[in-house]
């Protein structure tokens, strides 16, 4: 599976560029995990007054959202913005990086924090088709970003209920993803291989400060 992408924290959202301050992934398997948290409180003698134990439940609104990838890094052109170190107009530069050297970058970013956002990835997108829009209107196929929204204003269509939105359902390739951070990531340097085997796992989150 193609067409996935990691953005550092430098992704200037206004260009619409995914060329520009992320690194495209070749990602052969996507595994989505949703567990939600509910805590649940099993009722005393409720067995005994209706001949049928019961739990209550309290939903509060707490999930756990996580992405597993596998796949494979390979040599790339990346174009990746750059503080000159003598001052001056910030530049970004397309330069073939091997796969290598791309592992090891992915790896700097998940040892750094949010504060170093030349090195830090942030948001992770996975495009795929879609032919139904926000407003429940037939489309042209079209690629998409991959999130947890759901079509509709708030308070309305599958958005009933919902009083703030915190994200749309994305109606164009370059919507905004999934915000968080890499959970884990682990490749390996093996004898005569140019392409590097990798496995990741992304949690979706809202990170402070």
């Amino acid at each position: 599976m193609s067409y996935v992408y990691l953005k550092f924290g430098r992704y200037d959202a206004d260009s619409n560029d995914l060329t520009i301050d992320t690194i495209p992934l070749n990602v052969t398997s996507v595994g989505v995990s949703v567990q939600k948290t509910i805590p649940a409180f099993p009722i005393p003698f409720s067995g005994v007054v209706t001949g049928e134990s019961l739990t209550a439940a309290l939903d509060l609104g707490m999930a756990t959202k996580t992405i597993d990838l596998q796949g494979f890094i390979s040599e790339t052109t990346l174009r990746k913005t750059r503080t000159p170190s003598s001052g001056g107009t910030e530049t970004n530069t397309a330069l073939t990086y091997t796969a290598h050297e791309i592992a090891q970058m992915i790896a700097s970013g998940v040892d750094s924090t949010g504060l170093q956002d030349n090195q830090s990835m942030n948001e992770l997108v996975i495009l795929y088709p879609s032919k139904v829009s926000n407003s429940y209107t037939a489309r042209t196929e079209t690629l998409v970003p991959f999130n947890f929204a759901s079509r509709g204003n708030a308070g309305f269509g599958d958005n009933l209920g919902v009083a703030f939105r915190k994200s749309t359902y994305p109606d164009a390739q370059t919507d905004t993803g999934m915000s968080g951070f890499i959970r884990s990531f682990s490749f390996n340097f093996e004898a005569e291989n140019i392409d590097i085997s990798f496995s990741m796992q992304f949690e979706v989150a809202t990170i402070g400060p």
